[in-house]
């Protein structure tokens, strides 16, 4: 049976460094650690990572220690992202958030984690998205926090 494929943004691998995320942020980690899902990584999240602090740093490299495919940002993403602009999904300051679910959308990966509830993890916005993408002849992409795909989950949840 194929594993589902699970693309990570970096609020993901931020999160096992917060408090108020770290719980589902490592249980998803351990999920890829033991082969449970299939874990997909981005050029983008590279490039976001490379600015931030050095704990994210490493917990960044756990992530790619598992196995991963990695996707680089090719010009059908920036081109379905820019859709996703143009539409007023979000605004281009938010070019990278665009680039997260584009990448992982022509990838046809199965699940986009994230904890951005504000530009990606919401509602009415993966409504949007994906109305864009089935327009534009994508499938549609399912987008959830870690708290709700990992199975490593607390017993007081």
């Amino acid at each position: 049976m194929r594993k589902i494929r699970i693309y990570v943004d970096t609020s993901v691998i931020g999160g096992c460094c917060d408090p108020e995320f770290e719980e589902w942020s490592e249980g998803l980690l351990s999920d890829f650690k033991v082969g449970i899902f299939s874990l997909v990584l981005s050029s983008v999240t590279d490039a976001e990572i490379e600015d931030g602090p050095e704990e994210v740093k490493k917990v960044y490299q756990e992530f790619k220690d598992c196995e991963h495919e990695f996707l680089d940002l090719d010009p059908e993403a920036i081109e379905l992202a820019e859709v996703y602009l143009r539409h007023g999904i979000l605004s281009s300051n938010y070019r990278d958030d665009a680039r997260h679910i584009a990448m992982a959308t022509v990838a046809g990966v199965d699940i986009l984690v994230s904890w951005n509830f504000h530009h990606i993890v919401h509602f009415d916005k993966i409504r949007q998205f994906n109305a864009v993408n089935l327009e534009k002849g994508y499938r549609t992409i399912s987008i959830h926090s870690p708290r709700e795909v990992t199975t490593h989950a607390s017993e007081s949840s």
